[in-house]
């Protein structure tokens, strides 16, 4: 059976949180999280302070990471260009971020550009991160429906894929921002999508509700997915979707599931549960 391989994000965890974290405690949790082997750790963001001030600090945390001591690969979002190009000044961070979407109405409210525009970005920041050597991951954000009434169709995210793909795209994180989706369209979105782009590696970034979660998880892995972003404890969720924030996919969850089905796991389980022993606070849940 294929090994499923999880990604943490405390960026997605921290972002919406209005008190400031302190660096050091930012730091701390992260350097426990990177003891466990997460395939990624998104682990902050390059964006304006005054959209997101929580992860003003990204480049003092960084300083401060034991990356000797891990296998996991760093990851930060960024939204746009200079995002990219102060991303590319840190050779510790191995992949960048961008939350790219076919939601004129998210897209405005996210990044305040348009489709056109979110791809002009992706080119700049596929450019600038190919002279760093490092990945480029795009988060199709709102990938099986919005709230906003905004066009959504399986042929509309075909089209999308293929052009990113063609722009020379090769990591897509089909992204359900707002908690929307249903089992079945996520099982047809990723068989489609799996089938149709062999050398895109496709994963999952779902923000959901307590219920469903599970059925939502088989979907997509019987659809082919192998990648799966989780937050240890559900913290987050997207502060510029708009109002009814819906947190993130609980880790724990993506490992009861793999546990429950046998699924091989890229993780040291032991180090895992000790982090979540460590952190009882972080529990929302």
């Amino acid at each position: 059976m294929e090994c499923v391989f999880l990604n943490e994000s405390p960026r997605d965890a921290m972002q919406g949180i209005s008190e400031f974290i302190p660096t050091e405690s930012k730091a701390e949790y992260i350097n426990e999280i990177l003891k466990i082997g997460f395939h990624v750790v998104d682990f902050g963001s390059f964006v304006s302070p005054k959209v997101i001030p929580q992860m003003r600090d990204t480049s003092e945390v960084l300083g401060l990471l034991r990356l000797e001591e891990t296998k996991s690969r760093l990851s930060v979002v960024v939204g746009n260009k200079r995002g990219a190009e102060e991303a590319a000044g840190h050779p510790g961070i191995s992949i960048v971020g961008y939350p790219f979407s076919f939601s004129e109405t998210f897209l405005k409210r996210n990044l305040n550009t348009t489709i056109e525009g979110a791809h002009s970005t992706v080119t700049e920041i596929l450019e600038t991160a190919r002279a760093a050597k490092q990945s480029v991951n795009i988060y199709l954000s709102m990938a099986f429906g919005n709230p906003y009434g905004d066009p959504w169709s399986p042929k509309l995210i075909d089209n999308h894929i293929f052009r990113l793909a063609a722009n020379g795209v090769h990591y897509i994180s089909l992204s359900d921002t707002v908690g929307i989706a249903e089992p079945e369209r996520i099982n047809e979105i990723f068989q489609n999508s799996v089938k149709s782009y062999p050398n895109i590696r496709f994963g999952f970034h779902l923000h959901t509700q307590l219920d469903h979660w599970k059925e939502k998880i088989d979907a997509a892995y019987q659809g082919g997915c192998r990648h799966f972003d989780g937050v240890i404890n559900g913290l987050g969720g997207c502060p510029m979707a708009g109002p009814g924030l819906v947190g993130n996919l609980d880790t724990e969850f993506i490992v009861e599931y793999c546990i429950e089905n046998k699924i091989p796991m890229n993780i040291d389980l032991k180090a895992f549960h000790k982090l979540i022993e460590k952190f009882p606070g972080l529990k929302v849940h």
